[in-house]
């Protein structure tokens, strides 16, 4: 017998609650994985509060790490022993699960299972949020919210090593400094009221290139002041609320900006696309470019209190569930 976390009604995270679940033999295409680590991701929270809807009942959780047990009917790339991690499939907060073989990619031995159910979702963000939706190059100067988050770390991580300056802004003193040690040139705390000027201010009054804004709702039109003329919003992220009531106006009167809205179905939402980011990903991790900041973990049976202190920003880096 299994252990699963299931939703049956909306609402806060006492709807998350443990039950029993037999998880039967793979189909065709399908394997049995067995998680060793369970990434917790903002999206999560959405899917729970119904911001994303999904039918009732399931098991949420989008990100994870272990060893394939079984394999089934046409399923020649995985073998029972494998090291596999993956991003996307709903239903993560399990002992184990049955998923399609497709969505897998391998884990190199020198990564550890924490590592990569730490980098899966959080990590392959970053990167197309770095490379692929804004035409990265050395010398670009950006602006990252909520900068020791898990996202947002590996944010300022790769864009630093990679050549970029990075503005960072983090929730308190201690995050501030997490971003700096993280290679962040200038960083601010975000209670603060200026830190648009400060952000201003730190690039000569020009503005960055480009935000990454995970926030939402509180900071969008903060962020959109931060820009230079013709720069790039790339709202990411709800965690204060969805971004609504948006005028064409306010990117006119700023500088003729750009904003986009990115999902990772439309950057890795194919086995192609998602081991070719993930060989990125994992191979950053060997060279040392990012590094998982593991800083929370709570046993499977806990994950509403893993919720509780997601939503309060309590946390930093990453969170993991144990099972």
């Amino acid at each position: 017998m299994s252990r699963a976390i299931v939703v049956r009604e909306l609402g806060g995270p006492e709807v998350l609650k443990l039950e029993d679940r037999e998880v039967g033999a793979p189909g065709p295409g399908q394997v049995r994985l067995r998680h060793e680590a369970i990434g917790l991701n903002f999206v999560d929270v959405y899917h729970r509060t119904g911001l994303y809807k999904t039918e009732l009942p399931f098991t949420p959780g989008i990100e994870g790490a272990g060893v394939v047990t079984a394999v089934g009917p046409g399923v020649s790339d995985f073998h029972p022993g494998d090291r596999v991690a993956y991003a996307g499939p709903m239903g993560s907060y399990a002992d184990e699960r049955l998923i399609a073989a497709d969505k897998l990619v391998r884990v190199p031995d020198a990564v550890d299972f924490d590592t990569a159910a730490a980098v899966v979702s959080k990590a392959g963000t970053a990167h197309y949020l770095l490379f692929e939706t804004w035409p990265f190059k050395a010398g670009d100067t950006m602006l990252v919210h909520a900068a020791s988050g898990g996202v947002g770390s590996f944010l300022v991580q790769w864009a630093s090593s990679a050549g970029a300056t990075v503005i960072a802004l983090a929730g308190s003193d201690d995050k501030v400094k997490g971003a700096i040690a993280n290679g962040a040139k200038f960083a601010f705390n975000s209670r603060e009221d200026d830190w648009v000027h400060k952000v201003r201010e730190a690039t000569g009054g020009r503005g960055v290139d480009v935000v990454y804004d995970g926030v939402g709702k509180a900071t969008f039109e903060q962020s959109l002041d931060c820009l230079r003329p013709r720069g790039l919003m790339v709202s990411y992220g709800n965690a204060s609320g969805p971004v609504t009531g948006v005028s064409l106006s306010m990117l006119q009167t700023r500088g003729s900006l750009y904003v986009t809205r990115p999902t990772t179905a439309h950057y890795y939402g194919d086995a192609e696309s998602l081991r070719r980011t993930m060989a990125r990903v994992f191979g950053a991790v060997e060279a040392g470019h990012i590094r998982a900041s593991i800083n929370q973990r709570f046993p499977l049976q806990r994950a509403a209190d893993a919720h509780r202190a997601l939503e309060a920003r309590e946390t930093t880096g990453t969170t993991l569930l144990i099972p």
